[in-house]
């Protein structure tokens, strides 16, 4: 049992030497390989200088000097070729022209000045021709002046009228733009909508009208039909809801007042206001500022300074608490 383990370490170990030797001599082979390639390709990358130069010599020698080219396209002649006297390459080392190609630009220079000069001439002849012609037609014009002047004064106040018509016209169409893209809120406040307080504050007064409540100033007892809030001078008053406003007026007993229609016959009055901001026929959305809070009627100086609020449906007084939120 002992010999066959130990042949088998033996074998192990041979296979494993062998492995060894099989991979080092790859890699030798690989890193050889490599290397020729390497070397290959610097040497394809090297210039060979002496060969450049020797090639850029002989081709100097083999280009034909300008004056040898002068003297060969001379005896060929310019009959043979498609040659232009007047058209010099960017490169050439003969830029300047020839004694003939300057005369001959002189000369269609100087022909351009006198076709020039001659269209001139015509052109004054031909103003001096209409002069005398217009100097001959003046009697015959000024005999016709009156039925020409009647006859263009008629066609003016045609052309006024035309342009009134249009005129008039351009602002109908201007004005029905106008109405047609003005946005009108609908206004449609509902039984079950609800209003916001127009101001923060205490019910001073509220609201009755199936039995009489007593007035400190009047010293009496009468109906109620609105809720008097208690606020501070010059403190703002906010709309409860929107609508429109109706009409803006002054009463003896609230003071200063705004009315706003709701829609559906719900109509809203703010009393004892001061620096109105809205005018009558404007639209005011919920919370947008209406005025302040102005001192106190006569009729209203014992209970202080307030805001006199009232909701009504068709004329009929409607207890604003119901609606407040």
């Amino acid at each position: 049992m002992a010999r066959r383990n130990r042949n088998n370490i033996r074998k192990e170990r041979i296979i494993m030497l062998a492995s060894s030797v099989f991979v080092l001599a790859a890699l030798t082979i690989t890193g050889v390989y490599v290397r020729n390639n390497n070397r290959a390709e610097r040497e394809n990358y090297v210039l060979d200088f002496e060969a450049i130069e020797k090639n850029s010599t002989d081709v100097a020698n083999n280009t034909m000097p300008a004056e040898e080219l002068d003297t060969l396209f001379a005896e060929v002649g310019t009959d043979d070729l498609d040659y232009d006297p007047s058209f010099q390459e960017a490169n050439s080392q003969h830029v300047e022209n020839t004694g003939e190609e300057k005369g001959l630009r002189t000369k269609i220079s100087q022909d351009k000045e006198d076709d020039k000069e001659e269209e001139k001439e015509e052109a004054d002849k031909e103003a001096e021709s209409a002069k005398k012609e217009k100097s001959e037609d003046k009697p015959s014009k000024s005999k016709k002046n009156e039925p020409e002047s009647s006859d263009k004064k008629k066609e003016d106040e045609e052309a006024g009228m035309f342009d009134e018509t249009v005129d008039t016209a351009m602002s109908g169409d201007v004005q029905t733009e106008a109405v047609s893209t003005t946005v009108q809120p609908n206004l449609d406040f509902q039984e079950e909508d609800g209003l916001v307080w127009p101001i923060v504050g205490d019910v001073l007064i509220n609201y009755s009208m199936d039995r009489t409540i007593y007035f400190p100033t009047l010293e009496q007892y009468k109906y109620n039909p609105a809720i008097v809030i208690a606020a501070t001078q010059g403190e703002p008053i906010s709309a409860a809801a929107d609508g429109r406003v109706t009409s803006v007026t002054y009463d003896p007993k609230i003071g200063n007042t705004v009315v706003m229609d709701l829609g559906n016959g719900y109509e809203l009055t703010y009393g004892q206001l001061e620096n109105i901001t809205v005018s009558e026929g404007s639209y005011v959305s919920v919370g947008d500022g209406i005025g302040t809070v102005a001192s106190p009627t006569k009729y209203y100086s014992i209970e202080g300074t307030n805001v006199y609020f009232k909701l009504t449906k068709d004329g009929v007084p409607v207890n604003p608490m119901s609606k407040l939120q």
